[in-house]
C-alpha cells in the first residue's frame, strides 16, 4: 500500500493517505528539493522492479535488496582472492587457487543470491556500508558489480574487514570505493616516472660497473623506491620530521642512493677492494651499514631527518631495534602521538612469515609503554624465499597474515602497476597519521636475478624464471603508457635517463679518489661530539663516574623508606626495607641496593631511566 501511495496518494483509502503523510512527511507537497529527488528515486526503484502491489512482489523486492547487500559485503571481504596481484600472472599471490563462490565471476553465479541475468538492469538502493555510488544512492545491479570489481578485484587487494572498528572500516571503504578517487595529475605522473628512472638506472649502473659483485639488486621491484618516497612525502606533508627505516639487503643500496640521498661516490667506493678502513669497527659489508641524513624534502620544502638502521644478516632482527630507536626519539621530542617521528620497516615475504621476531614486534605495537603510534610495513613479496616456493615455506595464504593479530589493514598491490602502488602508499601514510596504528603494504613483485647476482635461479625455479625473462620491466611499461597518453615525449624520457646516467658516471669517477672509509659516514645516529672535525673518533677515555658517599647514603635511605605517610605495607616488604636501611647504615650493599644506587644517581643528574620487564613490577629492585 505504501508503494502504491508513493506513486499515487489517491490510490489508497484516505485514512491510509493521512497515515502515510504523517509517517513520511517528505512525500507531501511541502517536500523540499532533496526530498522530492529521494521520492523520485524510490518511485523509479519501484517502477524498475515492475511491482504490482502483491505481497509476494514486495517480499521479493526485500529479498533482492538483502541479496545485493550480501553481494557488496562479499566483495569487501573476499574480493582480494580474485584480484590480479601477480605481475607474472602465474601464481596465486595468496596460495589459494579457489575462487570464492559468492563473487560474481560468471553470470550463472548470480543464482547464489537468488538473482538472475534479468535482474542486472534492475535498480537497487545502496546500503550505508558502501561508497561505490559516489553521489548516487541507487545503481543497477550491473553497475554495482562493475564498480565492486574495479574497487576490489583489479591490481589492489584489500584485507580489512576483520578490523572490529566500524569507523576504520568505513574510512578504508571510502578511500578505495569512491568512484574516480585514484586520480593523479600529469605532474605527479612525471615525478613517478623520474623516480622509476632513478631506481632502475641505479641498478643498471651497478650491474654494468661491477658485474661480478653481489649487490642484492631491486630488479623486479623497482617501484619500491617511489613507494618509500611517497610514504615519506605524504607523511612530511602531515607534519612528520623524522623517519627511522629498517630493511634487509635487497634494494638497500638503492634506498641509500635514491631515498636517503647518500652521496653516490660514498656508495660506489664501497665496491673498491683496496679501500682501507680508517678506524675500528668499520669492516662490515656495504649492505649492512646504516646512515643518518638531514635534508629538505623536495616535495614539501620541509626539513626531514632520515635514519637507516644498520642491520645484521639475521633477517628481521632489526625490527625491535627500529621500534626502540623510534620510541626513544619520540620520548625525547615529547612526541606522545607519533606526529613527528615514524618508523618504516621493509621486509621480505619469506622472512615476514617465517621469523618469530616479526610476531613479537607486532605485539609491542599497541602496548602503552612501547607503542610507536603505528609502523608502516612494506613487504617486498618476491613470491620466493631464496630458492623455496611459498607453498613449501608457509601454511598461511599470504605472507602478511601475521599482521591480522593486531587489526592492521593489509593492502596487497601488483608492483607492476606503479599508479596503484603510489595510491596505496598515500592511503597507508594517511591511515597511520589518522589512526596511529600499524599498516601493511604487500608489494607483490618478482626477483629478476637470483637471491643474489651470483646465484642461478633457473636451477631451482625454471618455470618462474622463463616467465621472468619474458617480463617487460616496469619502467618501460610505465614510460610507454605515459608517452601514449601524451604526458611525456620519448625525447623527455630519454633525457631523464641520460641525466641520471651522467650523475652516476661523475660520482663513479670521483669515487676512485677515495682511499679511506670513515665510519662517521655510515652511522644511523648523529653522535654529536663523538668525532673530531677530520672524522676520527675522539679519545675513548671515560671521566670518573664515582659519586660522594653522602649521596649514596641519601639514595639508600630513600630506597628504604615508604613515600606515603600512614601507608600500611605488607610485612614481608617492611622486612626487606629494614634490611636495606641496615645495609646502608653499615656501608654495605647487595645487588639490588647497588642497582638502586646506580639508577638513583642517574636520576639525580636528570638522566631519564626506563625500566621494563616482568620483575620490575614486583619491586625486586
Amino acid at each position: 500500500m505504501y508503494y502504491a501511495w508513493l506513486e499515487n496518494p489517491k490510490s489508497v483509502h484516505e485514512s491510509w493517505d493521512a497515515f502515510f503523510r504523517k509517517a513520511d512527511p517528505g512525500a507531501t507537497g511541502e517536500a523540499n528539493h532533496m526530498q522530492k529527488a529521494d521520492l523520485q528515486t524510490k518511485a523509479s526503484l519501484i517502477r524498475s522492479q515492475g511491482l504490482t502491489m502483491a505481497p509476494a512482489k514486495a517480499e521479493k523486492l526485500v529479498e533482492d535488496h538483502l541479496a545485493v547487500q550480501s553481494l557488496i559485503r562479499a566483495y569487501q571481504i573476499r574480493g582480494h582472492h580474485v584480484a590480479q596481484l601477480d605481475p607474472l600472472g602465474i601464481l596465486d599471490a595468496d596460495l589459494d587457487s579457489f575462487v570464492p563462490s559468492d563473487l560474481i565471476t560468471t553470470i550463472d553465479k548470480l543464482g547464489f543470491y537468488g538473482l538472475h541475468e534479468g535482474d542486472l538492469d534492475k535498480v537497487f538502493r545502496l546500503p550505508t556500508t558502501t561508497y561505490i555510488g559516489g553521489n548516487e544512492t541507487s545503481l543497477s545491479l550491473r553497475e554495482i558489480i562493475k564498480r565492486l570489481e574495479n574497487s576490489y578485484c583489479q591490481h589492489i587487494g584489500l584485507e580489512f574487514m576483520f578490523i572490529n572498528d566500524v569507523e576504520q572500516c568505513q574510512w578504508i571503504r571510502q578511500k578505495f570505493e569512491t568512484p574516480g578517487i585514484m586520480r593523479f595529475t600529469s605532474d605527479e605522473k612525471r615525478t613517478l616516472l623520474a623516480r622509476l628512472v632513478r631506481s632502475t638506472r641505479f641498478e643498471d649502473f651497478l650491474a654494468r660497473k661491477w658485474s661480478s659483485e653481489k649487490r642484492f639488486g631491486l630488479e623486479g621491484c623497482e617501484v619500491m623506491i617511489p613507494a618509500l618516497k611517497m610514504l615519506i612525502d605524504k607523511s612530511s606533508e602531515m607534519g612528520l620530521e623524522y623517519v627511522i627505516l629498517g630493511m634487509p639487503h635487497r634494494g638497500r643500496l638503492n634506498v641509500l642512493a635514491n631515498v636517503i640521498r647518500k652521496d653516490l661516490e660514498q656508495i660506489f667506493c664501497q665496491f673498491d677492494p683496496k679501500l682501507e678502513a680508517s678506524d675500528e669497527g668499520s669492516g662490515d659489508v656495504k649492505y649492512h651499514l646504516g646512515m643518518y641524513h638531514e635534508r629538505i624534502n623536495r616535495a614539501t620544502n620541509k626539513k626531514l631527518t632520515l635514519s637507516l638502521v644498520a642491520n645484521p644478516s639475521h633477517l628481521e632482527a632489526v625490527d625491535p631495534v627500529v621500534q626502540g630507536k623510534t620510541k626513544a626519539e619520540q620520548f625525547y621530542r615529547g612526541d606522545n602521538e607519533g606526529k613527528k617521528v615514524m618508523s618504516i620497516l621493509v621486509h621480505g615475504d619469506a622472512a615476514f612469515a617465517g621469523q618469530g621476531v616479526v610476531y613479537e614486534t607486532f605485539h609491542l605495537s599497541d602496548l602503552p609503554s612501547y607503542t610507536t603510534n603505528g609502523t608502516i610495513h612494506v613487504v617486498v613479496n618476491n613470491q620466493i624465499g631464496f630458492t623455496t616456493d611459498p607453498r613449501m615455506a608457509r601454511s598461511s595464504p599470504y605472507p602478511t597474515d601475521v599482521a591480522r593479530v593486531v587489526n592492521a589493514p593489509i593492502f596487497h598491490v601488483n608492483a607492476d602497476d606503479p599508479k596503484a602502488v603510489m595510491y596505496v602508499c598515500s592511503v597507508a601514510a594517511e591511515w597511520r597519521n589518522t589512526f596511529h596504528k600499524d599498516v601493511v603494504i604487500d608489494l607483490v613483485c618478482y626477483r629478476r636475478s637470483g637471491h643474489n647476482e651470483m646465484d642461478e635461479p633457473m636451477f631451482t625455479q625454471p618455470l618462474m624464471y622463463k616467465q621472468i625473462h619474458k617480463q617487460v620491466p616496469v619502467l618501460k611499461k610505465y614510460a610507454d603508457k605515459l608517452i601514449s597518453e601524451g604526458i611525456v615525449s620519448l625525447q623527455e624520457f630519454e633525457e631523464e635517463i641520460a641525466k641520471y646516467d651522467k650523475i652516476c658516471e661523475e660520482a663513479y669517477t670521483q669515487s676512485k679518489d677515495k682511499k679511506i672509509l670513515n665510519i662517521k659516514h655510515w652511522l644511523d645516529s648523529p653522535w654529536p661530539g663523538f668525532f673530531t672535525l677530520e672524522g676520527e673518533p675522539k679519545s675513548m677515555t671515560c671521566p670518573p663516574t664515582g659519586i660522594p658517599e653522602d649521596m649514596l647514603s641519601h639514595i639508600g635511605n630513600v630506597a628504604s623508606s615508604v613515600p606515603v605517610e600512614n601507608f600500611k605495607i605488607h610485612g614481608g616488604l617492611s622486612r626487606i626495607l629494614k634490611s636495606r636501611l641496615e645495609m646502608t647504615r653499615n656501608r654495605q650493599v647487595d645487588w639490588a641496593l647497588a642497582e638502586y644506587m646506580a639508577f638513583g644517581s642517574l636520576l639525580k643528574e636528570g638522566i631519564h631511566v626506563r625500566l621494563s620487564g616482568q620483575d620490575v613490577e614486583r619491586g625486586d629492585l
